[in-house]
């Protein structure tokens, strides 16, 4: 990972950013975070939430924060606000969704009974399409040897399974991060991700980011990323020098350098 410094900012005009302990700083949004994401969309920048988190975060991030758009529970949708209205576009129907949620429950009885310690996510109830297992937010830290099991356990269950910082997520289907982020792109901005990829930077800190950072030319790392080295399957190409919050803001600043 090379440092932020040797990123060549010129020509980038959309950021896309992790949430947890890359936006946000021990599970808040310090001021400072949000005044980097408000001044970068002030300047004309395309700013877009990708995470992990529910559709009900979703939800209020698309109509309140100043963003162009959000894509949720690790790719299974993305929202936006346009003309007075919250627009949804998600990768299965209503009943397709609606049959996977119904297999989900025996999964996390199982994982619970399994990985003591471990508790359904306290955002479980506002998701659309997938499990959260929290091993480390409201519960005690877990070591990351129990996050990989918990992620082992749900893919021999037939889901796809990615660690983040503070929980595991598991759903059915072979969406991901980037797959929705291409679909937003293509329908929303009438763009070929592959082309505009320079155009782009992505900032993550955990392994559920690792195909953004395989994909993105300009993929960064908050300082925190370093607690996982090892267990990423692909590394940012840069690296902020301080972590979370205060990274987000120190990558901002780079990119708005004149």
């Amino acid at each position: 990972m090379k440092p932020l410094a040797e990123l060549d900012a010129r020509g980038v005009r959309s950021l896309l950013f992790d949430l947890d302990e890359t936006l946000t700083t021990g599970g808040k949004l310090t001021a400072g975070a949000y005044a980097a994401l408000e001044k970068l969309h002030a300047a004309g920048r395309r700013t877009i939430a990708v995470t992990g988190r529910p559709a009900g975060w979703c939800d209020h991030i698309a109509r309140m924060w100043p963003v162009d758009a959000v894509v949720g529970e690790n790719g299974a949708f993305y929202f936006y606000f346009a003309d007075g209205k919250l627009r949804k576009r998600f990768a299965d129907d209503d009943a397709t969704r609606a049959a996977k949620r119904g297999r989900l429950d025996a999964i996390a009885t199982k994982i619970l009974h399994t990985v003591p310690g471990s508790a359904l996510a306290s955002d479980q109830a506002y998701r659309e399409t997938d499990l959260a297992i929290d091993y480390c937010e409201d519960v005690a830290p877990l070591p990351l040897e129990s996050a990989e099991r918990i992620a082992a356990l749900m893919r021999e269950a037939g889901l796809t399974a990615r660690v983040s910082s503070i929980h595991v997520n598991g759903w059915f289907g072979d969406y991901d991060k980037l797959a929705m982020t291409r679909c937003l792109f293509q329908e929303r901005f009438a763009m070929d991700l592959d082309k505009a990829n320079r155009e782009i930077a992505y900032v993550g800190d955990s392994p559920n980011d690792a195909p953004m950072f395989a994909f993105f030319a300009n993929s960064v790392g908050v300082a925190n990323v370093r607690r996982f080295a090892g267990r990423l399957s692909n590394e940012p190409k840069f690296v902020t020098q301080a972590s979370a919050g205060a990274g987000f803001a120190e990558l901002v600043a780079h990119l708005l350098q004149p």
